[in-house]
C-alpha cells in the first residue's frame, strides 16, 4: 500500500482526511487509483459539427467500439500491453496490463447517419455533424 503524504512531504493522518472538503481526496489518493483505465478526450464545437479527439495509447483499432444511441456516443476499448526488461544479474521483469474501459458523451441535434471516425497512432477522432435545419418562412395572419 502506498504511503500517503501531505504536499510538504509529512505523513498524512486520519485527522487530515476529515478536516478537509471531499474534493481534495483525489489529490491524496491519486497514488492508489489507477487512472490508466480511462482516456483523455477533447470535444470542440466547429459550428456545423462537433469534433471529438481521444488519446488512446496502447489501443489497437480492432479493440475499439463506437456506438451512437439516442444522442449518446459511447466509446469502448480494450487495452493490452506487455513490458519486458532485462536487468543485471540475470533478472527479468515482465509486466502485463490488461483492461477495458468506456466513456459516454451526450450530444443534441446530431445527424447520426453522417458520423465519421478515424483512428491513427493511438488517436481517435470522431466528427459528429449537426443537423442542418432549413429556415422556412411563413406569413402570419393577424386576428
Amino acid at each position: 500500500m502506498a504511503n500517503l503524504m501531505r504536499r510538504d512531504n509529512s505523513p498524512l493522518t486520519i485527522f487530515d482526511l476529515f478536516s478537509r472538503p471531499l474534493s481534495s481526496f483525489d489529490d491524496d489518493f491519486a497514488p492508489l487509483m489507477n487512472y490508466g483505465d480511462s482516456f483523455k478526450t477533447d470535444i470542440q464545437d466547429k459550428g456545423d459539427a462537433y469534433c471529438l479527439t481521444a488519446d488512446m495509447p496502447g489501443v489497437e483499432k480492432q479493440d475499439l467500439k463506437l456506438d451512437f444511441d439516442d444522442g449518446v456516443l459511447t466509446i469502448s476499448a480494450k487495452h493490452h500491453s506487455v513490458k519486458e526488461e532485462q536487468g543485471d544479474n540475470g533478472y527479468l521483469l515482465k509486466e502485463r496490463t490488461e483492461g477495458s474501459y468506456s466513456r459516454s458523451f451526450s450530444f443534441d441535434n446530431i445527424d447520426e447517419q453522417n458520423i465519421e471516425a478515424s483512428f491513427d497512432q493511438g488517436v481517435l477522432q470522431v466528427i459528429l455533424p449537426k443537423f442542418k435545419q432549413q429556415r422556412t418562412s411563413k406569413s402570419i395572419t393577424i386576428k
